[in-house]
């Protein structure tokens, strides 16, 4: 099959499992299996494009011409190929938590869920091979409008007060502002294709490229900078694999996403460092990394805490993107990648404690890490990545981060950097120490509410270790040894970001 076809099918794979999810809606077994299979299809599709992508190939498919310089097209280019592949292979990860957490935790409408979660992947595949800013904004509204169902999946008063800041702040930014600039873009330039080096150069006047700078990076909502992050943590309403995709596989990963592509092949790494003057993104950057921080260290539910350390997290790759420079790009492209295996492992652990001892407030964990150590230690080996400690993957895109403020001289972001991944250890490393060391509370024991009844699919009980669903630790181990081996082969990593990074 030639690469032009794969892409096609990456896209529609997605949407015909959808179609065989709801027509299995009443067989939860097989229902599941499309799942699980649709998944696997999917990442087999985009890992078989990424060798036509090492060997310099961007291979186009166009859909619709609507005007002169303005079609429906998707070519994938390398950071594509990077987002492409996260979000495929993790949404086999999730699936697979999925499974678990969601018999397990006796959620309702699970053919509903399944059926936007594969829309919503459809959909990111889409912003990750988008040819143009047009496709990529059809895309990015369409991630918008099918996972609002997702975050309003219980129902409740609260959801779907959730739900309207969740679609009010991020349809608001993408057509109040993300839009407008894209027609700037378009009168401007005749062109919205992504092209190296950037359309802006020479088009524009420097304080045009200064507004548009603010129109694209407030208009880009799901990339949560602040102070318009809030519909981030409001989701977390929602049931705990659908806030892994939101952290890790799609929606955030899709707004950050959308910034490097901006910066890259929008405006141009070039361009935006010959206005070195006018960095007032690093400092909105920089702000915001130190700020969700804090936030996050006055969090007692374990869900809010890492809500705000996804705002901080996302924070260092538009700060990457804002430096303009080979190694800010590098940093931030890895950090997509690393951040998403450190991230949906701690969303899983915190599922896998609702669903084994329903516990939310980190307050009530003291000593449960004595009877679900797996799925502690699992926490542990997140919270490092996140952290940015060897031999975890997240050190990896912190280090070429480091670089790049040194490279752009730039110094003081340094500072950021290092205060951040001090406040990470503030407020990861006590949930691990306190599940672990601290006197377990009566109410945590071995069999607790064993009147429910356990099943295969509610915990996993063996002694005195009482743990989740076994499909929930499957994900839990898969995402962990994810973290591990994007240490020992990040330099795959490196080199498929290398060219639009100008690293030779």
């Amino acid at each position: 099959m030639i690469p032009e076809q794969l892409i096609l099918w990456a896209i529609l794979i997605p949407l015909f499992g959808s179609i065989g999810i709801l027509l299995t809606s009443k067989i939860p077994n097989l229902r599941e299996t499309i799942t699980l299979l649709t998944a696997l299809s999917l990442f087999l599709i985009v890992a078989s494009l990424t060798p036509t992508i090492l060997a310099g190939g961007r291979p186009t498919v166009t859909l619709l011409e609507l005007l002169p310089g303005l079609s429906i097209s998707f070519t994938v280019e390398p950071l594509g190929m990077l987002f492409g592949l996260v979000a495929s292979f993790l949404w086999i990860v999730n699936s697979i938590y999925s499974i678990g957490y969601m018999r397990g935790h006796h959620e309702k409408n699970q053919t509903r869920f399944y059926f936007f979660f594969a829309i919503a992947l459809a959909s990111a595949i889409g912003v990750a091979f988008a040819g143009n800013m047009l496709t990529l904004f059809v895309c990015y509204e369409i991630l918008t409008l099918c996972t609002f169902p997702l975050v309003t999946h219980s129902g409740k008063p609260e959801a779907a007060k959730s739900g309207r800041i969740y679609l009010g702040i991020l349809l608001g930014t993408s057509v109040g502002l993300q839009l407008l600039a894209i027609i700037w873009t378009w009168h401007a330039t005749g062109t919205l294709d992504f092209t190296d080096g950037g359309i802006l150069e020479g088009k524009v006047s420097k304080v045009a490229i200064s507004i548009l700078l603010f129109l694209y990076i407030y208009g880009i909502g799901k990339a949560a900078l602040m102070p318009i992050h809030s519909w981030l943590p409001a989701a977390m309403v929602a049931p705990t694999p659908v806030s892994a995709l939101l952290h890790a596989v799609a929606v955030v990963k899709a707004g950050v996403f959308t910034v490097l592509k901006v910066i890259i092949y929008i405006f141009g790494v070039d361009t935006l460092s010959n206005m070195s003057e006018d960095n007032w993104l690093m400092y909105i950057a920089s702000f915001t990394i130190l700020a969700a921080s804090c936030v996050a260290l006055t969090k007692d539910n374990l869900k809010a805490r890492l809500a705000y350390s996804t705002v901080s997290q996302l924070a260092y790759i538009v700060l990457g993107a804002a430096l303009a420079n080979s190694m800010g790009i590098m940093g931030g492209g890895m950090h997509i990648v690393m951040h998403a295996f450190g991230k949906i492992t701690l969303f899983f652990c915190a599922g896998a404690i609702l669903v084994a001892s329903h516990k939310t407030e980190i307050s009530e964990m003291n000593g449960l890490g004595k009877v679900m150590p797996f799925t502690f230690i699992a926490f542990l080996i997140g919270s490092l990545s996140v952290i940015g400690l060897p031999p975890l993957g997240g050190a990896w895109s912190k280090w070429y981060l480091m670089l790049a403020t040194v490279e752009s001289e730039h110094l003081m972001f340094i500072i950021v950097f290092m205060v951040s991944s001090l406040l990470n250890i503030a407020y990861l490393m006590p949930i691990v120490a306190r599940g672990f060391f601290s006197t377990a509370k009566p109410s945590i024991h071995a069999g607790e509410n064993k009147s429910e009844g356990i099943s295969f699919w509610h915990s996993l009980q063996i002694g005195n270790i009482r743990e989740a669903p076994p499909f929930c630790l499957l994900a839990m181990t898969i995402s962990s040894l994810g973290c591990i081996a994007l240490f020992i082969y990040a330099d795959n990593v490196f080199q498929l970001l290398a060219p639009i990074a100008g690293i030779k």
